[in-house]
């Protein structure tokens, strides 16, 4: 439970559980909608809304059109200025991952808690997070292999390596390179939990000294609650950098495969 003897459990927030009792089975195999299918779909739900409001092409752009032109040029021009302009050709998977992240990441934040609601992260999840990371490298791999062939190879060997040292670094750049997807799934997957894990943590002190009554309120509690506020308008910033960061260094790592740089 989340609360028990007075006790707060951050991690319960966290929590898998069945939204629709007994799920569906198909093909014999039972599949269970769960709280975390279900924040994604309002994700994709929320994210197709705000685009459609956005598509409508008028020649004077509304705020709503602006809104969404601003994103996706934002998007083209980063892709542009890491790769080039054959960066151009990957804007709609980089800015769909970049979307995701960021309405995903913001929902999460959402305070319907007060209405009885329990706002879940998908985000939070290293198998989210993961399975993102791991589409992206093998877009990486998928482009670097079809682009180059076995030349791609040569991404491990950076220009001017003397010859002996060339296996160490070939070694050295390879396991860098494997790396990257564990890496970038698990730097969202951190930022995102330790952000909800604290303000989980602080609206614990914020109850257990109103419980205690209001000196342990005014001492404890009162302070626990700026502190919210303050980090909860941090987490929004972080949910917005991450995203950024998510989809910055699928960029780069989308460059290291056209350009082998």
């Amino acid at each position: 439970m989340a609360a028990e003897s007075g006790k707060i459990d951050p991690m319960h927030q966290f929590e898998i559980a069945p939204v629709i009792p007994g799920g569906f089975e198909i093909a014999g195999q039972s599949i269970a909608f769960t709280n975390s299918a279900l924040w994604m779909l309002l994700t994709l739900v929320a994210l197709w809304v705000f685009m459609q409001g956005g598509m409508k092409r008028e020649l004077v752009p509304g705020r709503w059109q602006l809104m969404v032109e601003s994103f996706t040029g934002f998007i083209d021009d980063m892709l542009t200025a890491n790769i080039g302009a054959e960066g151009r050709k990957y804007a709609p998977y980089v800015f769909s991952l970049f979307m995701f992240i960021l309405f995903a990441n913001i929902l999460g934040l959402l305070p319907i808690g007060v209405v009885g609601g329990h706002p879940f992260t998908v985000t939070s999840h290293l198998t989210i997070t993961g399975v993102l990371a791991i589409v992206s490298f093998a877009i990486v791999l998928i482009v670097g292999f079809s682009r180059h062939g076995f030349h791609f190879f040569s991404l491990f060997v950076p220009h001017g390596t003397p010859l002996p040292m060339i296996p160490f670094i070939f070694l050295v750049e390879l396991l860098s390179f494997l790396v990257r997807p564990f890496s970038l799934g698990l730097r969202l997957f951190v930022a995102m939990t330790a952000g909800h894990i604290l303000l989980k943590v602080l609206a614990g002190f914020v109850i257990n000294s109103t419980n205690a009554g209001i000196g342990y309120g005014l001492m404890v509690g009162l302070p626990s609650l700026t502190l919210m506020v303050g980090i909860s308008a941090l987490e929004i910033l972080v949910a917005v950098v991450q995203a950024y960061v998510f989809a910055l260094l699928t960029s780069l790592y989308i460059n290291d495969a056209v350009n082998l740089h």
